[in-house]
């Protein structure tokens, strides 16, 4: 029986909202782009909502709107998906890294002070899987500094801590919709922030620099077509109907792997820590110390060749090649990075995973382990 590693959570619903989009003249720009925006950003917590086709897009354009360029450095974490140094490289800023913690993989935060210099301009922290911890430490430095926070919650929706939302700390904060997601608008993202003159050139520049309301010729800065469709946005709609249970399920999936391997001592398994609530966008487990990258891709060769999706969660930023080009970063710059990026293992994660499934996964774990 094959398990894929991910797989989105589509009704009839989804389905029909989409027909129902199609037999309008309005397939992009159209009402529902509104809609949808309203509707998030009331989920969320903020002021305004700005739309755009990928989170990449959303952190691009935050940092855009916010003034953030060359001459200007950025601290963020060398634990994330490559759009999170991308988008500083593409304002010309340079990335800074520090290394994280070691049990929630965010940044640590009482090691970015030593790294903010003169030119330090923006924090760009992550809910890494979908973990909040120690969030709320890493803006409350920013505002110490005078730093601006930018949130790339694009792992986190759903997620709290001490019963605040995820989304709701920074100037500006970002969400995906990546098939992969909690909820999905098959390609998409949102900028959220409470300030009205950031939404507004958020939604010029997403719009080939065209002001709201102005002609379709009339372009009053450089901008680019990061628009989404409105067919994408009625699937937001929907599956912003569904997304508490969505969570729930997900949440549920995850007690069924803690459960089915707390005996299994070669792994360490995320959990949840105190005070906050996690929306887990993958599950990551970890193999222990004495094990190396090797057997830890080897496990995943196991794995995959009995039908179990599975994949490395995440590649060091700073040891992608083209980084280490423009960066001049090595290994052995963030060791607690690089150790644990050599023993992660994602295990099939997604809304409607079965127990059945679940257990399947987690045997063949164990009888894997074995041949280590």
């Amino acid at each position: 029986m094959e398990i894929p590693l991910s797989s989105p959570d589509i009704t009839q619903a989804e389905i029909e909202a989409v027909t129902a989009v199609l037999r309008t003249r309005h397939l992009s720009l159209g009402p529902k782009l509104g809609e949808f925006e309203k509707a998030f950003a009331a989920y969320i917590g903020r002021r305004y909502a700005v739309a755009v086709n990928s989170g990449t897009s959303a952190l691009h354009l935050s940092l855009l709107a916010l003034g953030i360029g060359p001459g200007d450095e950025v601290i963020t974490t060398p634990f994330s998906f490559i759009a999170t140094t991308n988008v500083i490289l593409m304002v010309g800023a340079r990335p800074v890294f520090v290394d994280i913690d070691p049990v929630t993989y965010n940044l640590n935060a009482d090691a970015i002070a030593e790294k903010i210099t003169d030119k330090t301009k923006a924090l760009i922290p992550v809910e890494v899987f979908g973990n909040p911890a120690g969030v709320d430490e890493v803006y409350d430095l920013a505002q110490r500094h005078n730093l601006l926070g930018v949130e790339d919650s694009c792992e986190a929706l759903g997620s709290e801590i001490n019963g605040r939302r995820i989304g709701t700390f920074g100037a500006v904060s970002t969400f995906a919709f990546y098939p992969n997601k909690q909820m999905t608008t098959g390609e998409g993202g949102v900028i959220l922030t409470d300030d009205q003159k950031l939404a507004q050139l958020c939604a010029s520049l997403r719009n080939q620099g065209r002001d709201v309301g102005a002609g379709w010729l009339a372009h009053a800065r450089l901008g680019y077509n990061y628009r989404i469709s409105d067919i994408n946005c009625v699937i937001g709609m929907e599956q912003l109907k569904r997304l508490d249970q969505m969570i729930a399920k997900r949440s549920r999936a995850a007690q069924w792997y803690k459960e089915l391997l707390a005996d299994e001592q070669r792994l360490i398994l995320p959990a949840e820590p105190v005070g906050c609530k996690i929306s887990w966008f993958v599950y990551v487990a970890r193999l222990q110390d004495e094990f190396t990258q090797a057997q830890r891709d080897k496990l995943l060769n196991l794995l995959g060749a009995k039908g179990i999706g599975c994949s490395n969660y995440f590649t060091p930023i700073h040891l992608q090649p083209f980084i280490t080009e423009r960066l001049g970063t090595k290994a052995g710059d963030f060791p607690l990075t690089e150790k644990i990026s050599q023993r992660t293992v994602a295990l099939p994660f997604f809304n409607n995973l079965t127990r059945d499934q679940v257990e399947t996964v987690c045997n063949t774990v164990k009888s894997s382990l074995n041949k280590l």
